[in-house]
């Protein structure tokens, strides 16, 4: 195990050095990103109205967030398996489940009642973080494991 280690050290700065990329964006989320929905669900949002948004700026904001995340994961995707095939898998299905997320986004803050926070705060919670990137990693190493 320490043998497989010491030859895979470039791999292991690159993935931590990824990772910290990703903590970055999360600890920087509300200077380089639009979402008023931030300080929304930091407070009590069950009693509280749907703040008011920009709906392009929101789009852009998010758009620019999942995109960044996605670069990020897919880096480390790579970096982990080394199968470009499983990368463009892996960026394929970011790109289709990016569609429908920022869709069901907009249709539950244009056609739902604030009723349904906890749908609109799992949505965003999906398209803002990296959580894709923890649903693969165990996916393709289990993949890799049964080839």
């Amino acid at each position: 195990m320490l043998k497989k280690m010491r030859n895979n050290k470039l791999k292991i700065v690159l993935v931590l050095f990824l990772v910290l990329l990703l903590a970055i964006v999360r600890a920087y989320e509300d200077e380089l990103f639009y979402d008023p929905f931030l300080s929304y669900y930091r407070g009590d949002y069950l009693s509280l109205p749907f703040p008011e948004f920009d709906g392009f700026q929101l789009f852009l904001g998010l758009t620019f967030r999942y995109f960044l995340n996605t670069i990020i994961s897919l880096g480390i995707i790579q970096i982990l398996f080394s199968d470009l095939k499983g990368t463009k898998f892996a960026a394929i299905l970011y790109f289709l489940l990016y569609w429908i997320l920022i869709g069901a986004l907009f249709l539950v803050l244009h056609f739902f009642d604030k009723g349904n926070n906890f749908i609109l705060f799992y949505i965003r919670r999906f398209l803002i973080q990296p959580l894709f990137l923890l649903l693969f990693v165990p996916a393709f190493f289990y993949q890799k494991q049964n080839k």
